[in-house]
């Protein structure tokens, strides 16, 4: 059971690492005395509202959904909640577990947001519910793909709530990363470069990408390394090297840690 104390919210670097596990869907038509006892939860509960109302309480704050309104109790929170009887709702609750170890990482988004559900996540959320009725072999890797493409939309939109043109200037650096990862990229050099002092590159990379320019030109380094080693062509210590990573150990740790495999392995497929 996760503790709130433990828990961790989700951030772009997470991205890569998780995968649900849904142990739970249903097309929920309450009736009029439907309710959900008030117990302290391991899972995660993901629910959308398409018609009706009802009473959820989240940790002992109340929250009053409708049509249109998503629902996110995380896991180790104290769930319980109720229709109303003159409107009764009528939802597609996901219930799911992340993959060990990240189970104890949260999505962004408190409590109830309110007229999420567009006429694509509905469409994701109808064709979700079909494979997962029909149950026809390997179906619930189709029904991942589904969910994660919903997750996809939710978080695209919560991270960029007024999208905005990317920054020219992060524009060319991004592109001067992708053509240079394998030399020595100081970010100072970098700042200098662009006319910017470090600290206010910093903030504008993050502003415009959702990350730290140092975590960029990790996973830039990183997934070239994995391309690389998969190609069966380059030894783990060459490929750290022609990505600008002349500690091998590091590199090693690096490569396990956004992966959640070590670069051997990479190489090891690569020749199967």
């Amino acid at each position: 059971m996760i503790s709130l104390k433990e828990a961790v919210y989700l951030e772009i670097e997470h991205h890569p690492h998780l995968v649900p596990n849904i142990f739970l869907f249903i097309d929920r038509r309450c009736f009029p005395e439907w309710t959900i006892q008030k117990a302290k939860i391991g899972f995660h509960d993901l629910t959308f509202v398409v018609e009706g109302m009802a009473n959820y309480y989240i940790n002992g704050e109340k929250f009053t959904v409708e049509a249109g309104d998503m629902i996110y109790v995380p896991g180790g929170s104290i769930r319980e909640a109720h229709t109303f009887k003159e409107s009764l709702m009528h939802s597609y609750p996901f219930n799911f577990f992340w993959a060990e170890p990240y189970n104890h990482i949260h999505l962004p988004f408190k409590g109830v947001t309110k007229k999420v559900i567009t006429k694509e996540i509905l469409g994701y959320i109808r064709e979700f519910n079909h494979v997962w009725m029909s149950k026809q072999p390997f179906y619930h890797i189709q029904a991942r793909a589904l969910f994660e493409l919903i997750l996809h939309r939710l978080l695209t939109n919560y991270y960029r709530k007024a999208p905005m043109p990317i920054d020219p200037r992060i524009k060319k650096l991004t592109e001067y990363i992708s053509e240079h990862y394998s030399e020595n990229l100081s970010i100072a050099e970098l700042a200098e470069w662009l006319h910017l002092s470090p600290v206010y590159l910093g903030r504008l990379f993050k502003q415009n990408t959702g990350t730290t320019l140092k975590e960029y030109i990790k996973r830039i380094r990183i997934n070239n390394a994995e391309m690389m080693l998969s190609s069966g062509d380059f030894t783990v210590k060459n490929a750290a090297e022609m990505c600008g990573i002349d500690d091998i150990y590091y590199f090693s740790k690096l490569f396990k840690e956004m992966k959640g495999y070590p670069p051997s392995a990479a190489r090891k497929q690569a020749g199967q």
